[in-house]
């Protein structure tokens, strides 16, 4: 632990007030800034707060270790609300009277994979409130409200293609956009507890899980011109290809909507718009790529007063940002370039014709992975660096944008708390109190070691983190383990501080412990990221094994010929693939409800990567196909309830290797849903790399302690 961290950052209100969460030698404290006065106060008096709760609550409550971690503040900060135990809970400042709110329900959130049919049977009012939208027999019906006629828009539908449910009115109350909806029978998973915790006999559960190559529902939008009693019917190019057809919206004038159109394969994604007085179909944006469009990591933002669209593209070769013009469908300038990405945008302010957004790479010599916010001027093409610090940066902003709280880091550089105005970036003020871990290194703390080298092609730069343990001896060798995750829709070693990394316990047991972002990861180039393209095998292996080897020649501490490597998801796939790829190089290896074969997994993140239709390179990434050319230490984990990757992943690997007489481990845990393994399946890894990799006896952990 180390004091004066800021967690949980959050704007109060209209203010220029933020409130945090702090770790004191008191304890856990929640404190203020306050912009304007630029101080930090107390958020409420904790004491108070803890005493009128212990009366509250009949137990005891201690003032610095409150029950619960976030608040919500009123403008006059004399109110705070707070929850515990999902009972939420308002304390009055003045007297510190705490009661409990209503109780409200609780939404119930979809699991992420279930499939709606949009065949549901509520009714849409339209926006002048005299007409209520609903759907009956599979056609579209409008009720006029003040005499309480309903007629029939549609009479084409049925229980088989019918109009959805999703019902969209012009903001003349005039018109209406209704998708035709041809449903699909849904792929179910259906997953075994062997062993319930409320009763004796086994469970099953059923899931909705559309696997890569399944059929999709297909939806066209249709016009419907209310006061001509007409429909319109657009002819949409490769239709029956969708992979999504959605974000229905209609454009102030109500002379045209828009929609976008994701076609499978995700090489091809379309901005339409449908124009309600021709009925012809025209294209806002048309982004189309030889491999593949990162399709969830796309930007758009509608200009409220002209006609423009920011957009995001990797069309030079680097994500960044472009302005449209919605009318004539051409881009009409590229805001911002270079050997760089726009990571998100933050903020559009239209009055100003401003642009906050964050961004990595910019500034050359750094780790390119490093997040820092930028201030562009759209009509100067005038770009500033707000938070130019040589680390990564995560603000808050004040709901004005005047002001941010931003809390900078690395993972060998301890945080800082600073309040910086947004115009420029200057920082106006920080708090007294910094985080110090000045008591964590005393105690023997070794920050991680931020290391580069050249990847594959002996030019690109290569990221990563070495993790020695507190006890390191430079006198000796020690065996290498990887923690990898090489999913491409992102990158994923570290860059904020903490005291404690995945595979931190591994190095206190006598390892040097790796993270690297390889080839294949997003946020570099367009071409670095296509390395992916059908090809998830790769998992950025030869970059990897570039970075230990040049690691090892400058820290001869680092041993190649005893590595490990371990990893959960798609981690778990890239781990056991390691062994079946790269066997003369890993030896051991930990693999995690890993995604084995592609076409067993989600639709929407491997088709992604892996393209549609289904061909050849999901049987040449595959690890169920692959299994025969197991070589070294190999344990296979698995959740036998895990409802993200199908647990016959992992169960056809188990029988692939049976198959070829091969030996490894298997550790099924009843229960368990996606999992690393939790304490039992941890202990296992422990004891599983050093049995192979230090060639230690682990404990007999069957003999009692007692």
């Amino acid at each position: 632990m180390y004091f004066y961290g800021a967690s949980g950052v959050t704007p109060v209100n209209d203010s220029h007030k933020f409130w945090y969460l702090t770790q004191t030698p008191r304890g856990s404290e929640f404190l203020i800034i306050d912009g304007d006065e630029r101080a930090v106060l107390a958020a409420f008096d904790q004491q108070r707060l803890a005493d009128s709760l212990k009366i509250m609550l009949r137990k005891d409550v201690e003032a610095y270790k409150l029950p619960f971690r976030t608040i919500q503040c009123n403008n006059n900060l004399d109110t705070v609300f707070f929850s515990i135990d999902n009972e939420r809970y308002i304390c009055e400042l003045k007297n510190y009277s705490i009661k409990k709110e209503p109780a409200r329900p609780s939404p119930q959130r979809p699991y992420w994979s279930t499939i709606f049919k949009e065949d549901g049977k509520g009714k849409v009012r339209s926006p002048d409130r005299k007409k209520e939208a609903y759907i009956s027999e599979g056609n579209l019906w409008v009720t006029d409200l003040e005499s309480g006629k309903s007629r029939k828009l549609s009479s084409d539908g049925s229980v088989f293609e019918y109009y959805a449910s999703s019902i969209f009115w012009s903001p003349d109350s005039k018109k209406i956009v209704c998708c035709k909806y041809r449903p699909t029978e849904n792929r179910k998973v259906v997953l075994i507890s062997s062993s319930p915790r409320d009763q004796l006999q086994p469970k099953t559960e059923e899931l909705d899980y559309v696997k890569p190559g399944d059929a999709l529902p297909i939806r066209r939008p249709v016009l419907f011109l209310l006061d001509e009693e007409r429909q319109i019917h657009f002819d949409i190019p490769n239709v029956d290809e969708q992979y999504e057809l959605g974000n229905i919206k209609w454009d102030k004038s109500s002379d045209f909507f828009t929609f976008d159109f994701n076609r499978r394969g995700h090489q091809q994604f379309v901005i339409y718009a449908g124009d309600a007085r021709s009925g012809e179909l025209r294209k806002i944006v048309d982004e189309q790529s030889g491999t593949f469009i990162h399709y969830y990591a796309l930007y758009q933002y509608w200009f409220k007063s002209s006609n423009e669209l920011l957009w995001i593209s990797e069309r030079d070769g680097w994500r960044h940002l472009y302005l449209y013009d919605t009318m004539t469908g051409q881009a009409k300038k590229q805001l911002v370039k270079g050997e760089w990405v726009v990571k998100s945008v933050v903020h559009v302010d239209e009055k100003n014709r401003t642009v906050i957004f964050k961004g990595c790479g910019k500034d050359k010599g750094e780790d390119p992975y490093l997040e820092k916010y930028y201030l562009l001027d759209i009509e100067k093409e005038k770009l500033s660096c707000l938070t130019p610090e040589n680390a990564v940066h995560h603000a808050v902003f004040s709901a004005d944008y005047k002001l941010m709280v931003d809390v900078f880091s690395r993972v060998d550089m301890a945080p800082v708390v600073a309040l910086r105005t947004v115009d420029d970036g200057k920082i106006v003020f920080k708090p007294e109190n910094q985080p110090d871990i000045s008591k964590a290194l005393d105690a023997g703390l070794r920050l991680p070691e931020v290391f580069s080298a050249k990847g594959r092609d002996g030019k690109t730069d290569i990221w990563g983190i070495i993790i020695r343990p507190t006890g390191f001896d430079a006198s000796k060798k020690y065996p290498i383990i990887e923690y990898i995750y090489a999913g491409p829709h992102d990158s994923h070693v570290p860059k904020s501080f903490n005291l404690a990394h995945w595979g931190s316990d591994l190095a206190e047991l006598g390892f040097i412990v790796v993270q690297i972002d390889g080839m294949g990861t997003a946020n570099r180039s367009k071409a670095f990221h296509d390395v992916c393209w059908k090809n998830l095998k790769d998992a950025g292996f030869p970059d990897r094994i570039a970075w230990l080897k040049t690691a090892a020649q400058k820290y001869p501490q680092m041993d190649v010929g005893r590595v490990g490597i371990f990893g959960s998801s798609a981690g778990g796939q890239n781990a056991m693939g390691a062994l079946l790829f790269h066997p003369e190089f890993y030896k051991v290896a930990y693999a995690a409800c890993g995604c084995h074969d592609n076409r067993m997994d989600k639709i929407w993140w491997n088709e992604q990567w892996m393209g549609w239709p289904v061909g050849k390179e999901y049987d040449e990434c595959s690890n169920v196909v692959n299994a025969h050319r197991l070589q070294g230490k190999l344990m296979l984990v698995l959740g036998e309830l895990d409802n993200n990757v199908d647990p016959s992943s992992t169960l056809q690997v188990v029988n692939e290797l049976i198959k070829h007489n091969k030996e490894f481990e298997f550790v099924m845990l009843p229960g368990e849903r996606h999992t690393m393994g939790g304490r039992y399946g941890e202990r296992k890894r422990r004891d599983f790399f050093m049995r192979h990799l230090q060639n230690i006896e682990t404990p007999d952990w069957n003999v009692s302690k007692n």
